[in-house]
């Protein structure tokens, strides 16, 4: 380790959490106030900024909150200017076309230049980057990817711009390692793969919800009942997150460079029952469709989407591409960052399930279906 970041160890890192108000970004925030102890700042950087997350600050470590957009350079610079150590997970989630392809290219492609090139302007030599499984799959052709690891082969092919992004940003990241940053030192990048995260505050999980509560309590499947996805808690991808941090500063010959898919002890399910197991107390009905009808559900969709785009934007759960990912089982094995920096899961699958259940527990019940 060098000399700059051991005195600056001693007096505590700065941690720069891009998209530090969203979903992972809060539960970052969390692991980090509980697990890392050396650490005297915390800066969320983000479009859509909750000022209220200041107010957990310690007596040891400092919340800020700094608005900003990560495709302006200069607000990014800002964000990082003092900054330690960066984790890059804001991002534009979008398989549904609910933002134009630019959009999309924009925060996941140039917003991710950006930060790279801040940290090397400044000489932050840490970096790392929330990347996703999708830069690898579940392709549209229905190939299974089974307790895959980052050397399995896997025919990668991209068709939405979502994975295409996130696949031309952790290259971006991953070869910026070892590049130059003021002061002559070198910048050491890494990526982490998360699959399918849940949890608290996750966005899809209420959306299945509220499509149950649009129908009347009625929800379709279609899904082969053999399907298996990898789900992730989103406090284990915070900790995974912090421990390749830690890892990346203290053994960066080791790190630099690598990528690493992300996974906990969650059972594999098809995305369907793995939702429906929270939402048992809704007393939603299932409604079994053939995948054929399925089909031809997600290209009206399509179609109603195309006629209906010059004067409003339809964009429903279900299209083309959601359903073959849907029916396509990939699940992944983190045996690699177990080997590189020990990570095992910091909440086993019964206090995963405790916790993102008290959060659904908050969802109306009248609307649901305990009277349906």
């Amino acid at each position: 380790m060098q000399e700059d970041d051991m005195s600056s160890e001693k007096l505590g890192l700065v941690y720069l959490l891009t998209g530090g108000c969203g979903f992972l970004g809060q539960h970052l925030l969390k692991v980090l106030l509980e697990k890392e102890e050396k650490v005297k700042e915390i800066r969320l950087f983000d479009k859509h900024i909750d000022s209220s997350l200041e107010d957990r600050s310690t007596g040891q470590v400092k919340v800020s909150v700094t608005q900003g957009d990560i495709t302006d350079y200069r607000s990014v610079l800002e964000a990082c200017r003092g900054a330690d150590l960066v984790v890059h997970s804001a991002s534009l989630v979008d398989v549904w076309y609910r933002f134009p392809e630019e959009t999309i290219h924009a925060v996941n492609v140039r917003g991710t230049e950006n930060v790279i090139k801040a940290c090397q302007e400044l000489g932050v030599q840490h970096l790392v980057y929330t990347s996703s499984m999708e830069v690898v799959g579940p392709n549209v052709k229905g190939d299974a990817f089974i307790r895959g690891d980052e050397d399995t082969p896997y025919n990668v092919c991209h068709n939405m711009p979502y994975p295409r992004s996130k696949a031309e940003a952790e290259k971006l990241v991953l070869e910026a390692n070892g590049t130059k940053v003021a002061g002559g030192a070198c910048l050491y990048t890494c990526a982490l793969r998360p699959t399918g995260i849940y949890g608290e505050n996750h966005q899809l999980m209420k959306e299945f919800y509220m499509m149950g509560v649009r129908t009347g309590g009625w929800l379709i499947k279609g899904v082969p009942q053999n399907t298996e996805h990898g789900r992730v808690y989103a406090g284990n991808v915070a900790w995974m997150h912090m421990l390749a941090a830690r890892a990346l500063r203290e053994h960066p010959e080791r790190l630099g460079g690598e990528v690493y898919f992300c996974y906990d002890d969650s059972p594999y399910k098809s995305y369907e029952e793995f939702n429906m197991q929270f939402l048992s107390a809704f007393n939603f009905r299932s409604l079994r469709m053939p995948l054929c009808v399925l089909w031809l559900l997600a290209c009206i969709n399509e179609l109603l989407r195309w006629l209906l785009r010059p004067v409003c934007n339809f964009t429903p759960l279900l299209n083309r591409y959601t359903l073959a990912i849907a029916c396509t089982s990939f699940t992944v094995r983190s045996d690699k960052a177990l080997r590189h920096f020990e990570y095992r899961p910091l909440y086993d699958w019964q206090q995963c399930q405790t916790r993102t259940q008290r959060w659904v527990d908050t969802f109306p019940l009248d609307t649901g279906g305990k009277d349906m």
